[in-house]
């Protein structure tokens, strides 16, 4: 199943090299903390990208509520880090010491018991990984098995990133409502909000990004990758070659989930805090713009998209508060009108053959991108 006869061609070596030449080295010499910090969010987002990659780009899945599993990873992380700040609140102000702030102000007086486990770090990274996972599992076993896809599953998916959100604003007292959870200080003891810190935790989650590019690319060069390629042009024939539809778009809906679970985790730990706002359906939308205007069907297309379009929106809403979200959908609109496959269908079908020497426009992406050569 992961027979792998080349991992990755030369371009793509390339672009990690640059990518990593870009994160590792030029940001963080030429940024302050302040946008080094602000580069860190937005990497966190390119793991939902990375994950849309498999699971869109490969797999045909359009998911339009991967802001449910970046969620559920940005509140476990959330709750651990709540935890250890109320264990070292100063009584005074806290009625009920190891009892999280918003609960108190719901007399509360327990800690519900959902949110015991959370004392340990070690199931905390656990349930990053898992919770979203079986969660997955389970909605895509429901749908998939009934052949539910498509634009139907897409709409499932957004009407459960708004139930969630609605669920978790509803219960105030165990989630911290519309505010959600906030004032987190500390990792076992060291202070998350110094800029000493935030520099740590930038390159934490830059090497983070990598295993992921690499297990992302890993799946996309396997015979599995392949099989999701197949299912996404000619699904019933995949079918009637034997292999079960519903479980490989199970396995992409899930692996997604994961992808996305992480870097809601990094993000609670970059910014500080984890909301509702991070879960509904236009989070979860952005997300899908950053795959699309990166290119679906390219992994470092989908965080070069990620980066692009956060700085294009920084820089709209720091310079036109009133027309940055007009500015953001006319990318958007121009990209997929002039260039349906992103930057990175645009390196590849007409700057690659230039820098080469060739002038001649390259294959069309589609013919190409997922394609893996036996020599």
């Amino acid at each position: 199943m992961f027979d792998n006869p080349r991992f990755a061609n030369r371009s793509e070596l390339l672009g990690i090299a640059v990518l990593a030449l870009l994160l590792l080295a030029i940001l963080p010499l030429t940024l302050d903390v302040f946008r080094l910090n602000l580069v860190a969010k937005y990497l966190t987002y390119s793991f939902v990208a990375i994950g849309l990659v498999l699971c869109w780009g490969c797999g045909g899945v359009l998911s339009l509520g991967q802001g449910v599993f970046f969620g559920l990873g940005g509140y476990c992380m959330a709750m651990f880090l709540k935890l250890e700040a109320s264990s070292a609140a100063n009584t005074k102000i806290q009625s009920t010491p190891g009892i999280p702030d918003f609960m108190d102000w719901n007399q509360i007086t327990a800690l519900p018991f959902l949110w015991q486990p959370f004392h340990s770090l070690t199931f905390t990274i656990v349930a990053i990984l898992v919770v979203p996972a079986i969660f997955a599992l389970i909605v895509g076993a429901a749908m998939f098995k009934r052949r539910v896809g498509g634009v139907y599953f897409a709409i499932i998916t957004q009407a459960i990133a708004a139930i969630l959100t609605i669920l978790i604003v509803g219960q105030q007292g165990y989630t911290g409502g519309i505010n959600g959870i906030t004032d987190l200080r500390t990792l076992k003891g060291w202070d998350i909000r110094t800029d000493h810190a935030k520099f740590v935790l930038y390159f934490v989650e830059v090497a983070c990004l990598f295993a992921c590019i690499f297990a992302a690319q890993f799946i996309r060069r396997s015979k599995l990758g392949r099989i999701l390629v197949a299912m996404r042009d000619k699904e019933d024939r995949v079918r009637f070659s034997g292999y079960s539809v519903a479980n490989f778009k199970t396995f992409a809906f899930c692996a997604a989930a994961v992808f996305a679970a992480v870097g809601g985790a990094l993000f609670t730990l970059e910014v500080g805090f984890m909301s509702p706002s991070f879960v509904g359906i236009v989070p979860s939308i952005e997300m899908v713009i950053y795959t699309a205007v990166g290119g679906r069907l390219s992994i470092l297309g989908a965080v070069y998209g990620t980066l692009l379009v956060n700085a294009a929106k920084t820089s709209f809403s720091e310079s036109f508060p009133q027309l940055w979200l007009l500015g953001l959908g006319a990318l958007f609109i121009a990209v997929v009108l002039a260039f349906p496959n992103g930057l990175a269908g645009i390196w590849r079908d007409h700057v690659q053959p230039r820098l080469s020497g060739s002038g001649k426009p390259g294959k069309p992406w589609e013919a190409i991108a997922d394609k893996t050569p036996a020599e």
